[in-house]
C-alpha cells in the first residue's frame, strides 16, 4: 500500500520515533496541519511555516498558495 508507515526510513536501533504531525482533512476546506511544516512545491522550491497550526490550500484558488487564504469560501458551487 502506498505511504504505508512500514515503508518509512529506517532509524537507529533504540532511537525514539519522530513525533507524528496531525493533519485534519476538511471536506470543503484546507488541510490543517500542526506546525511547524515544510512544504515541497512541484517546481522544486520549499516553503516553511513555523506557526503552531497551518492551513494548506487544496482548491488552488489562494493568492498565497500553498497557504490557504479562505478563497474556497468565495466560490459558489453549481447546483446539482
Amino acid at each position: 500500500m502506498p505511504n504505508d508507515p512500514a515503508d518509512s526510513a529506517p532509524r537507529e536501533p533504540g532511537a525514539p520515533a519522530a513525533p507524528a504531525r496531525r493533519v485534519t482533512v476538511q471536506r470543503r476546506g484546507p488541510l490543517l496541519m500542526e506546525g511547524p511544516v515544510e512544504v515541497a512545491l512541484e517546481d522544486g522550491t520549499t516553503v516553511r511555516s513555523d506557526r503552531f497550526r497551518v492551513a494548506l490550500c487544496t482548491c488552488r484558488r489562494s493568492r498565497r498558495y500553498p497557504w490557504c487564504d479562505t478563497s474556497h469560501r468565495r466560490r459558489a458551487d453549481p447546483p446539482r
